[in-house]
Formats: structure tokens, sequence, C-alpha cells
């Protein structure tokens, strides 16, 4: 583990005496993604809830960048910045004017603003678009202003509430990209998703919560050797399915295929098969992922709406 900047330990919280979350404990390392997965309604968002100071815990505790949750919420949020579902601009104004505003309201010096309004702009690609209004920008545009607003102020911590959700594959990779730039300049990152694919793509590690409390933790390929090995699967013609176990390479496949045609098998169907993090889901909760309906936080709520 890298130096731990969010750490939770015991975290319990309930609304209206339903148990959301049971006893969270986590840790999210400088530059590093952790992806908080986990079916409807077990805790995630409102895990983000209490890192970001929009929620108190019942119980437990937390630090974010050395700072604890409830005893110094406002150093808390001058280290982060929190992104929801939905991106949360202007759309009236420009990409460079919803940027230039947000950095005056989180107090960012004013002979910085310009530079650093326009080194956003340049990272994620907006800066032909830099004058344009917001409302003529695509999904995809307007959540990589929502990002880059977001850095405005360098934060230490970066929470990521269901980032892409709503957008096209292509935007899609264009966000991943530019998390993993943040990343690479050393930004923690808590990622909650229902996008499996999105943890495969961006996740240092995954932690799997249900029911309140974390039942996994640990990298995807870890997870997914838990849950077994790689596999030839045959659909063999009157008989059904066969799988035989490989090691995933070139020539070890080639060796089964080729046993399967001497020994005459009439086979319909075959494909190499390896454990996925649906795979590591369904086998630890039983579930599939879903939608998530988990207390969500306000559209666009970051950090600079809270001081």
């Amino acid at each position: 583990m890298r130096d731990a900047v969010v750490v939770a330990r015991g975290l319990r919280k309930a609304y209206g005496g339903v148990t959301v979350l049971d006893g969270v404990d986590l840790e999210v390392g400088a530059g590093e993604v952790l992806a908080l997965l986990g079916p409807n309604g077990a805790g995630k968002t409102t895990t983000v809830r209490i890192l970001s100071t929009l929620a108190r815990p019942d119980a437990g505790t937390a630090t974010v960048a050395g700072a604890d949750v409830l005893r110094r919420p406002a150093q808390v949020r001058a280290s982060i910045s929190l992104t929801g579902q939905y991106a949360g601009v202007d759309e009236h104004l420009t990409g460079e004017e919803n940027l230039r505003l947000m950095a005056r309201l989180t107090h960012l010096a004013r002979r910085d603003v310009r530079v650093r309004s326009a080194e956003l702009l340049a990272r994620f690609g907006l800066e032909d678009a830099a004058r344009r209004t917001v409302r003529t920008y695509s999904g995809g545009m307007r959540r990589r202003l929502d990002l880059a607003i977001s850095l405005l102020g360098r934060p230490q911590v970066l929470f990521l509430d269901e980032p892409t959700t709503g957008l096209d594959p292509r935007s899609r990779n264009d966000l991943w990209q530019a998390v993993r730039e943040v990343v690479a300049a050393g930004t923690a990152v808590l990622l909650t998703t229902q996008y499996l694919e999105e943890a495969d793509q961006l996740a240092d590690r995954v932690a799997v919560i249900d029911r309140g409390r974390v039942i996994a933790d640990g990298t995807a390929e870890a997870l997914k050797q838990t849950v077994g090995s790689a596999h030839v699967e045959l659909r063999l013609r009157g008989v059904g399915e066969e799988r035989i176990a490989t090691d995933g390479t070139v020539p070890d496949v080639r060796r089964i295929l080729a046993d399967v045609e001497e020994r005459g098998l009439d086979v319909e169907s075959w494909q190499v098969r390896t454990p996925t993090l649906d795979d590591v889901f369904l086998a630890l909760t039983g579930r599939a992922v879903r939608p998530a309906t988990d207390r969500p936080v306000a559209a666009g709520t970051t950090t600079r709406e809270l001081r």
C-alpha cells in the first residue's frame, strides 16, 4: 500500500432504522485508484458522502489527507474534490468562463486563474471549444469540463461517483484517459461505478461492498483468481458444454484444440474463457450490478459548493 491518503475504519451509518454502512474499512493511497463496487443500496455513495464531509457517520473514524472528517471538515474540503453523476457546469457560460468563475470561487490567486484555466482546457482537449457556450458541448465534453473544474485547486483526493453515467463508449474512453493523467500526477482517486469494465480499466485495487460491509479488497487480477482459472469452453454437438483448464497462452490453447481434433469430437463452437469482475461480483454477492439507487450525491456536487 502506498502512503494512505484516505483511511476509513469501522464506518457505520443508518437512515430511519435501516443500516446502510455496517463497519466499512478502506484505504486509498497517493496516486492510486480504488474502485468501490456494490449492488444497489450497498453503501457506496454513503461512504463517499461521509469521506467528503457531506454526511456524518454514526460510528467509526475517517481521515482524508491527514485530517479527521468530523473534527476538521474544512481542512478535508480544502484537500478534496467531488464529482457526481452529472456534470455540474453552467451551460450558458463558455468553458473558459466556467473555469474562471469556479477558480475565483475556490479562491485561486487572481494571477493564477488564467494560467490554470488554460492549462486544464489543454489537458482535457477543450482548447478549441473554450469560447463556446457549454450548451453546445457533447455529454463527454461536459464531463471533461466538470473534471477539469474539479482539479482547479489541485486536490490530493478526487472522489468520482459514477463519473461516466450516460456517456457513449468514446466519451467514456476519453474520460478514462483524463483520470489516468490525474492519477499519474499523484492524486488519490476513489471511484464508485456500475461499469465493471471501468473498474478493470482504471483501478489499482477493487473493493466490493455488500450490505454495508467490504467483503473483498484486492487487485482485479487477484480477485478474478479467487473464482477460477482460464479454460477452453467447448460446445459439443449432442453432448453439451465441456470445459478444459488452460493457462491461456496460445501454445496451450493450440494443444487443447489439436487434441480435440485428434479425438474427432464434433464441436459446434469454442472459446477461451477467463474470469471477469462480473464473475467475481456474482460469486461474492449473488447479484448482478444494476444502476445505482443508493442515496446519490446531488448532480454535479463538488466541494466548491460546500465552502
